[in-house]
């Protein structure tokens, strides 16, 4: 016979694991959509810049501009920043003049992240009343620009940022990206910074939308130049200065093939996890959050089994099922294959790598490494 005192313990512990997995689908059903918008109105609109940070993006930049240049946005000025390059991208955007404009970036500066100076170097050489930060790996349907600025306006947002629908082509894009996108909704409490009232910030630096007054109010990205998750630092900075932002998901205008192989994506988001402000009790409680609320209640079911409790192995079977079809949910809403859901304790193994990776070069210093450059951690 079990103690009653240890059942209630495991009982308890695990509704809140199974509570605390439950925020992420009441997010993601008030996560705001954006569609795709009919034929351009009589209206003026907003002159526009494209401003695409871009180093080593050979493969990616070039299906990026032409989606760009086929949008047809009546007042539109697009720079690429190249962050000194080894491969072909400045020839690839050079193809594309005069439509668009390629700068060389300078050294980058001590204290600043290589691509807030480019975003900050673009910024700065553009006239746009908009101006749009964007990914050289974001894909764009025809009207994807103009549904956005219409959307800022419609909102009055000084800032206005989408997320793209994920492209995954590989068995580990498919189990782990779903995963990140709840850690995402669920940190951020993502449709929450649409509310005025709410201290929620952030954004997503694949594709942020600012109206240049605002932008230039709070400082741009030289006000964040040490951030590695500049977007987040930024939309920190329009939430305290109180200027309204707005976030939506937008599946049909934007999709983006974030990683192509199991080392990039690992070094992609251990630069997500990790950053410069490196705290060892941030991680070490990350750490014990990924055991405890996603790992741990799977082991209700077999230890009522082992243990011979009706009651414990009947709470783990809904834990199963509840779980399990929470992370089908999710895989199915984000537009991967759903079946993939069921591995989610493999994501969640990845992510405990992850983190751990984090712990131990932080703990013996080892600088940020990032598209070849490397940060040294503030602590």
């Amino acid at each position: 016979m079990v103690d009653l005192a240890i059942l209630l313990l495991i009982f308890g512990l695990s509704f809140v694991a199974l509570l605390f997995q439950g925020v992420a689908i009441v997010l993601a059903l008030q996560m705001p959509r954006l569609d795709p918008v009919g034929p351009l109105g009589p209206g003026p609109l907003p002159s526009l810049s494209v401003v695409i940070a871009a180093r080593n993006e050979e493969l990616d930049l070039g299906p990026c501009l032409d989606d760009l240049l086929a949008q047809g946005y009546p007042d539109l000025e697009i720079v690429v920043v190249d962050g000194a390059s080894t491969d072909r991208t400045r020839e690839v955007a050079q193809a594309r003049a005069p439509r668009v404009r390629l700068i060389e970036e300078p050294p980058v500066p001590e204290g600043w992240v290589g691509k807030n100076w480019a975003c900050d170097l673009g910024a700065k050489a553009t006239h746009g009343e908009f101006v749009l930060f964007l990914d050289a790996d974001v894909r764009l349907e025809r009207t994807a620009v103009r549904a956005a600025v219409e959307w800022a306006l419609r909102e009055k947002a000084e800032l206005a940022t989408l997320a793209p629908r994920f492209e995954t082509g590989s068995f580990w894009e498919r189990v782990i990206l779903p995963f990140y996108a709840q850690m995402v909704l669920t940190y951020f409490r993502t449709p929450r910074v649409n509310r005025p009232d709410s201290r929620a910030a952030m954004a997503n630096g694949q594709f942020t939308l600012v109206r240049r007054e605002g932008y230039e109010r709070v400082g741009g990205h030289a006000a964040v130049r040490f951030a590695v998750l500049e977007d987040v630092a930024l939309a920190r900075r329009y939430r305290t200065a109180g200027l309204p932002m707005r976030v939506a998901w937008a599946p049909d205008l934007l999709s983006t093939r974030m990683y192509r192989d199991r080392h990039e994506m690992f070094e992609g988001l251990l630069k997500n996890v990790h950053g410069v402000d490196f705290s060892a009790g941030r991680q070490l409680a990350f750490l014990a959050g990924l055991v405890g609320l996603f790992w741990l209640p799977l082991a209700v079911l077999p230890l009522g089994l082992i243990w011979g409790s009706t009651a414990l192995a009947a709470w783990g079977a809904v834990l199963y099922f509840a779980l399990f079809g929470k992370h089908l949910a999710m895989a199915h809403g984000l537009r991967t294959p759903t079946a993939y859901g069921l591995l989610f304790p493999v994501a969640v193994g990845f992510y405990v790598v992850l983190v751990a990776t984090s712990l131990w070069r932080g703990l013996a210093g080892r600088p940020l490494e990032w598209k070849g450059r490397r940060y040294a951690l503030e602590r």
